[in-house]
């Protein structure tokens, strides 16, 4: 900008010029005309009480044929711009949340633009760009947000692992529930077998020695059986103890006591399915 006896001359553009000092002519100032950018840090409120800040970066430039009204008409061009930018952020941040806030940064930003271009129109300056660069809570702020997240992933993990627990719970028990229904069908045939087994021998036995009666015969293998299983016991390392009565009056009652369980597992073998 160029004056003359302190009033405005012309506008030098780049180039050749020349400026005579003798004639009362003087530089009175520089203007750019390439895009420039203001970086401005706002600190506000939310709605929740939360106190941030926003840094607001404006891009802007100046109308070449705007040049005379952007450097006579403003003192200073980047205090009104930021005076713009204060106005537009504390009136439209205190009406969200501090959520809302990092979620609807291109509307704060489109509110700036906005109004800057209203305003600063009429003073020469295109307003190119306006953005939401950064929303800062207080330090405070930030470490409960972070506490929140990690108590909610938490409680997601917490609840993850125990659906795993109660799959392995159940699969288990329906494991032992299998086991425990094949081991009985298992043990049902093995008595099956047994009882078949004494009485295929009950049958040889009577005939091959006739005045031996069947009754007599079973009670013999009882007790030959009722021996092979205390020596198998004996014999045995790591068998558990046994307390039980042996003596040759208690050997009826083993007999009958015998009898009675392969009668039973005869029965039972009877009402399971093969």
């Amino acid at each position: 900008m160029v004056e003359s006896c302190g009033k405005f001359s012309y506008i030098a553009y780049p180039g050749c010029n020349c400026v005579c000092g003798m004639l009362g002519q003087r530089v009175a100032g520089v203007l750019s005309l390439r895009v420039q950018q203001l970086d401005v840090k706002v600190e506000t409120k939310t709605s929740d009480n939360v106190f941030a800040d926003l840094m607001v970066s404006v891009q802007y430039q100046v109308h070449r044929e705007s040049a005379y009204d952007a450097f006579y008409k403003l003192t200073s061009s980047k205090q009104q711009i930021s005076a713009h930018i204060f106005d537009v952020v504390r009136a439209t941040v205190p009406k969200m949340l501090l959520d809302d806030v990092f979620l609807q940064k291109e509307e704060i930003a489109g509110n700036i633009k906005t109004e800057l271009t209203k305003a600063m129109t009429a003073y020469g300056f295109n307003i190119l760009h306006a953005l939401v660069t950064d929303v800062e809570p207080a330090l405070k702020v930030k470490e409960a947000m972070n506490d929140i997240n990690a108590a909610r992933r938490q409680r997601v993990a917490a609840v993850e692992k125990a659906e795993a627990a109660k799959v392995n719970v159940v699969k288990a028990a329906e494991a032992e529930s299998e086991a425990k229904f094949l081991q009985g069908q298992g043990i049902a045939r093995q008595r099956e077998a047994i009882v078949n087994g004494l009485k295929n021998s009950v049958g040889d036995f009577t005939t091959a020695v006739p005045n031996v009666s069947s009754k007599e015969v079973l009670e013999l293998l009882l007790i030959t059986q009722y021996f092979d299983t205390l020596k198998e016991i004996g014999a045995n390392n790591k068998s558990s103890t046994v307390f039980m009565s042996h003596n040759p009056g208690a050997l009826s009652d083993i007999t009958t006591q015998l009898r009675s369980g392969f009668m039973e597992a005869s029965a039972a073998a009877r009402m399971t399915p093969a």
